[in-house]
């Protein structure tokens, strides 16, 4: 694992079980050695640069600069500046002018928001370009300019400065919910009202729409500078020729003279606990958070500071399980609950106790998860629960290192940016491997709960209760008095593990068929495999993803063979069964069953067919092909898990009115396709009142009674000899009652061909939602889905700078056109973006403005260009990874259509032309149906 001080073993190493008897042993002040994969320097300027070489996406690479820089370092008059700068960061610089970044890029095949793209928090702003073509000296010489401009050239222009005070302010509306709103309740709290409560990077409006430009060039002056920024180029690259670049590139930076105090903001010590009830009309559900605050430990990059992070872990790890088992009951008075530590601000971390109640549930929730926690800081642990969570953590380190070579870009950049900020050594894996299985040999109780008990310490303590109006509300007085209570309750017991560990086929008699016959198929030199109970099984052996394999399995029929009265019993019936287990198994001693293994298999049942899906480390491919097995065989309905189901539903229920999002969604629904159309069930006390746990049980057994009607894929780093065995043992052996099923054609329809309405709601921040739609009978060939994601792509590209940029009018409109092959063929075009009400009447001609233009041919070449690039490096990009052989085999037996072969995709693309756009767009939208429907304020 590439050391992370305080994390959760996100990322894991090997230990082997075999050589755990013989770690070597180690002294505390150790160091970790350093990875030496990865290259670190600094310039005279001070500007540090990272370099780490991975072909995890061959012929690509992603460009980072990391500023130590967030809204924190504001003043009074700069609130949103840090944010603000970095949207100018994408309008101009001294080498790209106006849009200049983008458009190169975008040439690339590179799209914004995607590949392009920045974020800015209270304490850093950290630019990238990811999955960039690398093999091309030109291109990368254009990446590192771009980072060299971004890290002192901004251009900064008056003009551009005003032309994105609107975008930004879009911005802030599209995120100001109720969420936001709470947040910033309770913020003062969290922080104890340290600069951090008043500095959120979003920023104040007023400043946003009315500094003066000196302001910001100020703000950039004092903090874009080498000393405070790292460069980071990860990916398919020669690090020694990238290291000799950006010594010569960005020499010319100057260092700073006289800089500014990079300073850091302690939150204050308090003595006595704070508590702080937050409400909001638009909250529909409830939760408490009880943070402990302390003082950021520094890092040292030594053994005992991984001891110190790893045993941690593994003791939250458990609580965590032991909340997550009392959740799948139906009395538990919590939806979910956590416990865990972790970094807060630059100088201090966060022990924080959450808890997600029930309504109405607040005061027991807490009780709960409270005496769970004291039960585990009194008690320990059990040696089953300590022996699982080590076996679980050893299966993660070997799955870790079997993949070390497929660590993504951004995990790399994590990372980097842990080491930067910091100052987290990046740890060299096979030392980090040694240390942990020392680490690991002597974990006992004793050890894990004097862990969590040094962190419940009395200071700096912070309730914060996120309430639900109408509801009995955890109060001040309630909230102290439990926690006094758990902390001195002596009738607290220890915890009792009655889990004993059994076969997982237990109880399940196989019968293994055979497979009667093979076939393979040249082209995409895949094998098929006729099971003797007439199951189709297409494999293809894929090693892109190291030991690793994926099934999928899917059948026609689903949803749509029911009734309106069955649907809410056919859409939650694999819910039910997930809920239940397996075989012999609950769903939690299934989990605690399948500790230190990595497999997993998951059911649904979709509007038109029945779907399953497995993966595992090869390894575990034996487990994954059992859990498969169970899933047809032995299926588990627990009536207590229907209850809970129900019950969950009704809570969501009970405050749905208060969520904008459900009203919004379920108006449109009666806009658009009528009140209480009968295939369209939304969840309200009817779709309850109409789950029936005998129709579950009755519909799943049905939707998986016929195994032979099942086509399963199976792709991995798996051989023959190994796969072929458990074929003929778990998938032959599965009953089937070989029938043949299709979907019913039974989609609702649309009230009108032509809908225009207006939906007043009643918001807490005022703004309009727009939601525009496309939909016509439509050819379905491989060349109209191709013109179809043309279309909307380009359209993208024209409202970012027609509705964006230019009017400043939205943060952004999200464009889908997808030719769609089931149950009827079509094609849809989906238009959606926030804005400010009162602009709804200006911006929407623009919409279909830019529609019309396409229509009659006024296609930039440009645009098409770019869309075209994009959709040609995506699809290699995609070759990098197994799915990609998923999706060809699925194509292939599913779809009637080769992948591979250029003439479905690479040559249809390089073909498109702007005539060819024009044609589409108007064949399809030429008396297509349509809706036009906005929502607004209710003043």
């Amino acid at each position: 694992m590439f050391y992370k001080q305080k994390s959760l073993l996100a990322f894991l190493l090997v230990i082997g079980i075999n050589v755990f008897s013989y770690a070597q042993n180690f002294k505390s002040n150790d160091p970790i050695a350093v990875n030496q994969k990865i290259k670190k320097g600094v310039l005279p300027n001070g500007m540090t640069y990272y370099i780490y070489p991975t072909t995890v996406n061959k012929n690509t690479a992603s460009y980072y600069i990391i500023q130590n820089v967030g809204s924190i370092l504001e003043n009074d008059q700069q609130k949103g500046l840090a944010h603000f700068l970095e949207h100018m960061a994408f309008n101009g610089t001294k080498h790209f002018e106006g849009k200049g970044i983008l458009n190169t890029l975008q040439k690339q095949g590179a799209v914004f928001g995607k590949n392009i793209n920045a974020y800015t928090s209270t304490d850093e702003t950290v630019y990238n370009l990811d999955n960039i073509p690398s093999k091309d000296n030109d291109v990368v010489d254009t990446c590192l300019l771009v980072l060299h401009d971004w890290s002192g050239f901004l251009s900064l222009t008056n003009e551009e400065i005003d032309a994105e005070r609107g975008v930004i302010t879009e911005e802030w509306r599209t995120r100001q919910n109720a969420r936001a709103r709470i947040y910033n309740q309770l913020s003062p709290y969290y922080y104890n009202n340290s600069l951090y409560a008043e500095r959120t990077p979003i920023g104040d409006m007023e400043i946003v729409k009315n500094f003066k430009y000196q302001v910001l060039k100020d703000f950039y002056k004092d903090w874009y500078r080498p000393d405070l920024q790292a460069i980071a180029i990860v990916g398919d690259i020669n690090s020694d020729e990238i290291e000799a670049k950006i010594q010569k590139l960005f020499a010319d930076i100057p260092a700073p003279q006289n800089p500014k105090k990079r300073f850091e903001i302690a939150i204050p010590e308090r003595e006595e606990a704070t508590f702080k009830l937050a409400l909001d009309k638009e909250i529909s559900t409830s939760s408490i958070n009880y943070m402990i605050r302390h003082i950021s430990e520094k890092p040292t990059g030594t053994y005992a500071e991984l001891e110190k992070s790893t045993q941690r872990s593994i003791a939250f790890g458990i609580i965590n399980n032991r909340l997550s088992e009392m959740a799948q009951k139906q009395e538990c008075p919590f939806k979910g609950a956590q416990v865990g530590y972790q970094k807060y601000s630059r100088l201090n971390d966060i022990f924080i106790v959450s808890a997600a109640p029930k309504p109405g549930k607040q005061a027991e929730a807490f009780t709960l998860v409270m005496n769970e926690l004291v039960r585990a800081c009194k008690f320990g642990f059990s040696a089953g629960e300590i022996e699982r969570a080590v076996t679980e953590t050893i299966s993660n380190y070997e799955n870790y290192l079997d993949k070390l070579n497929e660590i993504s870009h951004k995990q790399v950049i994590g990372m980097v940016k842990d080491d930067y900020l910091n100052h987290e050594i990046i740890a060299d894996p096979v030392a980090e491997f040694e240390m942990t299985k020392d680490i690991l040999k002597k974990i006992d109780s004793k050890t894990l709960q004097e862990q969590i008990s040094k962190l419940y310490t009395k200071q700096n303590r912070v309730i914060a209760v996120t309430g639900v109006e109408g509801e009995e509300n955890l109060t001040q007085e309630t909230a102290f008095d439990i926690i006094q209570k758990a902390e001195n309750d002596a009738s607290l017991q220890p915890y009792v593990d009655t889990f004993v560990a059994k076969s997982l086929m237990d109880g399940t008699d196989v019968k293994p068929g055979k497979i009667v016959s093979e076939k393979v198929t040249k082209e995409i030199n895949a094998t098929t495999y006729k099971l003797s109970n007439g199951v189709v099984v297409h494999y293809k052996f894929a090693d892109k993803n190291k030991k690793s394999v994926s099934l999928q399995a899917e059948s026609y029929g689903g949803i749509s063979l029911y009734e309106p009265k069955d649907v809410p019993s056919a859409a939650r019936c694999t819910d039910l069964a997930l809920m239940s287990g397996v075989g012999s198994f609950s769903d939690t001693d299934l989990e605690k069953m399948l500790k230190g293994k990595i497999a997993n298999c998951g059911v649904s049942v979709t509007g038109m067919s029945e779907v399953v899906s497995a993966s595992a480390n090869v390894k575990d491919i034996e487990t994954m092909m059992q859990l498969v097995h169970l899933r047809f065989q032995k299926p588990r309905f627990d009536q207590d898990q229907f209850s809970l189901l129900k019950q969950k539903l009704q809570n969501y229920l009970k405050n749905k009115e208060k969520d904008i999002n459900s009203k919004m969604e379920d108006s449109l629904t009666a806009a658009v396709y009528g009140k209480d159309n009968p295939r369209l069930r939304p969840i309200n006390q009817q779709f309850i009142d109409d789950l029936s746990f005998d129709k579950m049980k009755k519909i799943y057994e049905d939707r998986f009674a016929d195994v032979s009607d099942f086509e399963f894929n199976i792709v991995g780093d798996v051989t023959p000899e190994v796969l072929k065995p458990l074929l003929e043992k778990y998938i032959a052996s599965i009953d089937g009652i070989k029938r043949k099923e299709k979907y019913k054609d039974n989609q609702p329809k649309w009230i009108s061909n032509k809908i225009d309405k207006d939906i007043f709601i009643k918001m807490e921040t005022p703004k309009s939602s727009v939601k525009v739609n496309f939909s016509k009978d439509f050819p379905y060939t491989q060349k109209n889905k191709i013109l179809a994601s043309f279309l909307g792509d380009i359209l993208t590209l024209r409202y970012t700078e027609s509705l964006r940029e230019k009017e400043g009018g939205t943060y952004g409109a999200q464009v889908q056109c997808n030719a769609i092959q089931f149950p009827a063929p079509k094609v849809q075009l989906r238009i959606l973006f926030d804005c400010d009400a009162n602009r709804v009447e200006h911006l929407l001609p623009i919409v279909y403005e830019e529609i019309e233009n396409i229509r009659k041919g006024k296609v930039a070449q440009e645009d098409l260009d770019k869309t075209r690039t994009n959709y040609i490096k995506s699809r290699a990009d995609s070759k990098n990874f197994n799915s990609y052989s998923m999706n060809l085999i699925y194509n292939y037996f599913r779809e009637n259509y080769n992948m591979d072969d250029p003439k479905n995709y690479e040559n249809i693309i390089n073909a498109v032309t702007v005539k060819d756009i024009q044609d589409f767009a108007n064949s399809f939208l030429n008396q297509a149906d349509t809706y036009e429907v906005v929502f607004k304020p209710l003043l």
